[in-house]
């Protein structure tokens, strides 16, 4: 049995070692190097079995892993180590928003150091029809859609929206469930946290926090895209229009 690839999470937590040291590889012996070792073996995404096997995120391969994010980036100039597709998107999230990067790092050790993500049931969701997962760490998707499915959280903001006299409809694409599918979509919604709760960080969840999606909004805003992995209601929304102008120009006598 050999070591499993690297997740999402442990290159967020690799990388970020990394950039904190001026984009700059970590040697075995360095003291933060141990320490992400021993906080690796420690996420709850592999089975027992895993720690068994000789070298599983040892001191040695957390600094061969620095040297593939140092090596790889973009402005360094000497001869690069071959490295995976997933070490290169990581590589290009850490260049292209690193403070944002450096949060979702900070958020997971977080979440383990606080025992909180050891609680948490994984989603049939986390994952999307790729296989790939949210460029932050699947750590942090699992712990959003645990929230967002808090009825408590979703009966309240659907008051809220009946207070106002408004429809309940998706903030994004205007699809209404009581509409389509008569009785059995009355009352029905998605919520989603319009910001990443890893960029707000620890806060009480405010209703003014959470917007309306129709299942397939709700879906497309934490779906991956190459150095991109999630995205507002209002970014998707702006997304559907551009989608919607480039086929109207494709198409100018579509009716």
């Amino acid at each position: 049995m050999r070591s499993p690839a690297w997740t999402e999470d442990e290159l967020v937590l690799a990388g970020a070692l990394v950039v904190k040291n001026c984009w700059h590889e970590l040697r075995t012996g360095d003291r933060e190097v141990s320490a992400l070792s021993e906080l690796l073996r420690v996420l709850p995404l592999h089975g027992p079995e895993v720690l068994n096997l000789p070298g599983f995120r040892s001191p040695d391969s957390v600094s061969r892993k620095t040297t593939d994010f140092a090596t790889n980036y973009l402005p360094y100039t000497g001869k690069r180590t071959r490295c995976g597709e997933p070490t290169r998107l990581m590589i290009a999230a850490f260049t292209e928003r690193e403070a944002e990067m450096l949060q979702a790092a900070q958020a997971i050790e977080d979440g383990i150091g606080s025992g909180e993500f050891h609680l948490l049931p994984k989603q049939l969701d986390e994952a999307d029809d790729t296989g790939t997962v949210a460029i932050e760490g699947r750590l942090l998707v699992r712990r959003a859609l645990v929230r967002e499915r808090d009825p408590r959280l979703r009966r309240l903001k659907i008051q809220q929206v009946r207070r106002r006299g408004q429809a309940l409809r998706c903030e994004v694409c205007d699809f209404d469930f009581a509409h389509v599918y008569g009785p059995l979509g009355e009352d029905y919604i998605e919520v989603h946290h319009v910001t990443p709760l890893h960029i707000s960080g620890p806060q009480e969840t405010e209703l003014s926090d959470l917007a309306c999606l129709c299942a397939n909004c709700h879906r497309m805003c934490h779906r991956s895209s190459p150095g991109e992995s999630w995205r507002s209601p209002q970014a998707l929304r702006a997304l559907i229009r551009r989608s919607a102008m480039r086929s109207a120009v494709s198409s100018p006598g579509a009716v």
